[in-house]
Order: structure tokens, then C-alpha cells, then sequence
């Protein structure tokens, strides 16, 4: 889907890391094309702030110099605002979860992504904001859908 906002829209998403089979980590990639490591299984790889989760290590300093500043932007440019994803390991950022509220109460500008679909606290809280719609992903509309909030998007900004 982002591929059809180019241009209009601002923000990241996530993309996994692999080594061969073996998934060991999740990079944070900008619209502009900036990057940053999110999280990874590897002991080898120093973050200066980090938390554990489960089997990796999220790196704190990723989502403070890359993922918000990417929303902060899009968010002053009022672009369409993409955000993939809010989800266990972004949320551990206080000042990305800050950003996220900011967002949803700027009625100037549009936003979309994924979010952690089980229950986390502040996931919870953006799912039940009023400007939130949520458009579940299944296996028999998953190749329909980017069109489909596209052009949700488009009939919004008319």
C-alpha cells in the first residue's frame, strides 16, 4: 500500500531481519529510506538503551532517531501518516506512544498502520479512539485491502 502514497505520505514500517531461514531481529525502514535496527536476537550488537522481549533486544534509541522523527515530519507536512506498526515493541517507547496520541488528536492529517491485534495497554487505548478505524487482516482479503483503505484514504481527504 505504500507504494501507492508515494509521495503523500510519511512514517516507517518494520521489516524483519534475516539471517538465511532464521529470523533474528526487526529494522525500522522510513518512507525516506532512513533505518534503523529495532530489535535482535544477537548478542554481538550493543544498544545504549534497550529492554528485553522475549527472545530479543529492542533498541530504544532506533525509535527516538528514526521511527519519530519519520512521524513527527509527515506530521508537520500534514502527509498521510503511516505507521507499521504499533505493536509490543514499539510500544515500550513512552515518547513513541506520546506521538501516536498526538497524531490521533490532529484532525489535519490522516494515519495509517498496524497494530497488535492481542491486548497491551496503550494498544488498547489507540484501538478504541473515535478516529480509529480497524480493518482486521484475514488470509481472504489480505491481497484486497491496501486498495481498499487507499481508497478509504482518498474518499477521507476529498
Amino acid at each position: 500500500m505504500v507504494e501507492l502514497m508515494t509521495g503523500k505520505a510519511g512514517g516507517f514500517y518494520t521489516r524483519e531481519v534475516r539471517v538465511g531461514s532464521e529470523r533474528t531481529g526487526f529494522e525500522i525502514v522510513t518512507l525516506e529510506g532512513k533505518t534503523g535496527l529495532l530489535a535482535t536476537k544477537s548478542r554481538e550488537v550493543v544498544f545504549t538503551d534497550e529492554v528485553p522481549f522475549e527472545s530479543y533486544r529492542i533498541n530504544l534509541d532506533a525509535m527516538e532517531s528514526v521511527a519519530i522523527p519519520a512521524l513527527l515530519k509527515a506530521l508537520a507536512e500534514k502527509r498521510i501518516i503511516v505507521i507499521d506498526e504499533i505493536g509490543p515493541m514499539e510500544i515500550f517507547s513512552e515518547r513513541f506512544c506520546d506521538t501516536i496520541l498526538q497524531i490521533l488528536e490532529n484532525r489535519e492529517v490522516i494515519a495509517v498502520g498496524a497494530i497488535v491485534q492481542r491486548p497491551y495497554r496503550f494498544a488498547d487505548i489507540v484501538k478504541a479512539h473515535p478516529k480509529v478505524t480497524i480493518k482486521p487482516v484475514t488470509t481472504e482479503n489480505r491481497n484486497s485491502l491496501p486498495l481498499e483503505i487507499f481508497s478509504m484514504i482518498m474518499e477521507y481527504r476529498k
